[in-house]
């Protein structure tokens, strides 16, 4: 089940597809996108998030400040063990303000329980998210 659950997240994040993504969260979650912690102006959906309703947002937020004909976000692997996974890939971005590209490794880290995402937890660079979209 935990496979096919982020499967059909990443499915539903390509499509952008917001308030249907927002629906495999619980409505309490263990959320970690939030470096830095006080979050950055110009990155507002990095910011720290508890439930299926901040989720749809976050991608919502994630769309409008990238340019989406740009985006060469890949995944390159996704681990399962049990009700964890970890979903292993390339951020490649363009944010709309400032024209500047950046890319980055990441880690997504979820656990899924009663069919439904509880932990979002995601490694990235950060500080070149935010200075692409600082510029």
């Amino acid at each position: 089940m935990t496979r096919d659950i982020v499967q059909e997240l990443l499915r539903r994040m390509g499509e952008g597809d917001y308030d249907r993504i927002a629906e495999l969260f619980a409505d309490q979650i263990d959320w970690q996108l939030d470096w830095p912690a006080e979050g950055h102006p110009a990155a507002p959906w990095i910011r720290a998030r508890t439930g299926r309703k901040d989720v749809g947002e976050h991608f919502r937020l994630l769309d409008e400040h990238h340019v989406p004909e740009l985006n060469g976000t890949s995944v390159t692997r996704v681990l399962v063990d049990g009700a964890d996974a970890v979903v292993f890939g390339t951020i490649a971005q363009t944010a709309r303000a400032t024209g500047v590209a950046y890319t980055s490794a990441f880690a997504l880290h979820l656990t899924v329980e009663d069919g439904l995402i509880t932990r979002y937890h995601i490694y990235e660079d950060s500080l070149s998210v935010a200075l692409a979209v600082a510029g």
